[in-house]
């Protein structure tokens, strides 16, 4: 898929693709460092139906969850002759017990069989993340293993 850029003289630059409906979805990155999600009007592709204002945080934890189903669906492609094996994605919220804390601290493996393989922060991906990583609030966990020890993953992030 491509990406439009389109210099916006005085105030940044304007990144975009375009959507199979022909609606364009993208961002403006102000000269000041200020972040926009913007939607195209489907009538109109120059005019914006909606313009979203983002700190940098919110936009670089958005753009990880977006980018989170793709490295699922390719994990989940390459798990795909190994029956029983599945990926999930598990996001770490502010209310989770473990928020903050050490990825070892949790014992995921140790108490679901099922094993944290990335973390995906601010877009980035951290693969085969250590005991010692610390999961943070707006990160996401790509977690694999069997249906049954990914329910007891979910648990154990979401419960303790």
């Amino acid at each position: 898929m491509d990406v439009e850029e389109t210099p916006l003289p005085g105030i940044g630059l304007r990144r975009e693709i375009v959507l199979d409906n022909g609606r364009r979805v993208g961002i403006v990155i102000h000269r000041d460092g200020q972040t926009e999600l913007i939607i195209s009007r489907l009538d109109d592709p120059d005019a914006c139906l909606a313009s979203v204002p983002m700190s940098v945080e919110e936009a670089a934890t958005l753009g990880g969850l977006l980018g989170g189903p793709k490295l699922v669906a390719q994990l989940s492609e390459e798990h795909s002759e190994l029956p029983g094996v599945s990926t999930r994605q598990f996001p770490v919220t502010e209310g989770s017990p473990f928020a903050g804390h050490a990825l070892g601290e949790a014992r995921i493996r140790t108490r679901s069989g099922a094993s944290v393989v990335a973390i995906i922060r601010e877009g980035q991906v951290m693969p085969s993340p250590a005991p010692n990583d610390t999961m943070n609030p707006g990160d996401l966990l790509i977690v694999v293993g069997t249906p049954d020890g990914l329910d007891a993953a979910a648990k154990i992030l979401h419960g303790g």
